[in-house]
C-alpha cells in the first residue's frame, strides 16, 4: 500500500505542514520544495513523486521527512507560526466582542473598526 505524509499523520498535521511551508518553504532546497509540494499540497503519493524524480520511493520519503523537520525547527527558532496564530485569535475575540456591544449613536466608529478587522484577518 502506497501512503503518502498527509494520510499517516492527518488531517490536522497536514493543515499544519501547510501552513509552516507557507512561512518557511522558501528556506527548503529546490528538490524539496518541489516534493513537499506535490505531496502535501497536492497530494501525490510517494511512488508517483519517485517516477517523476527518477529517485526511490524512499528517497521521497527520506526528503519529505526532512523537508518536514527542518520546517519545524524554523517555526521552533523564529516562531511566525505561532504568533501568526495568536494573532489571529486575538482578532477573532476583538470581533466577537464588538458584536455584541450594544450601539451607541456612533455606530460609524463601530463599523470602522469592524472594517479595519475584516481587513487584517484577510491580510493575515
Amino acid at each position: 500500500m502506497d501512503t503518502n505524509i498527509s494520510s499517516e499523520k492527518g488531517l490536522e498535521e497536514r493543515i499544519e505542514l501547510s501552513l509552516l511551508y507557507d512561512f518557511y518553504g522558501a528556506l527548503l532546497k529546490e528538490n524539496q520544495k518541489r516534493m513537499f509540494e506535490e505531496n502535501i499540497l497536492e497530494d501525490y503519493n510517494f511512488s508517483e513523486i519517485a517516477e517523476e524524480e527518477g529517485i526511490s520511493r524512499q528517497g521521497v520519503h527520506d526528503s519529505i521527512k526532512r523537508a518536514a523537520r527542518q520546517l519545524h525547527a524554523y517555526e521552533k527558532k523564529l516562531g511566525f507560526v505561532a504568533r501568526y496564530k495568536k494573532q489571529r485569535e486575538q482578532i477573532m475575540e476583538l470581533q466577537a466582542l464588538l458584536k455584541t456591544l450594544p450601539l451607541p449613536g456612533d455606530t460609524e466608529a463601530l463599523l470602522s473598526i469592524q472594517h479595519i478587522l475584516e481587513a487584517l484577518m484577510d491580510e493575515i
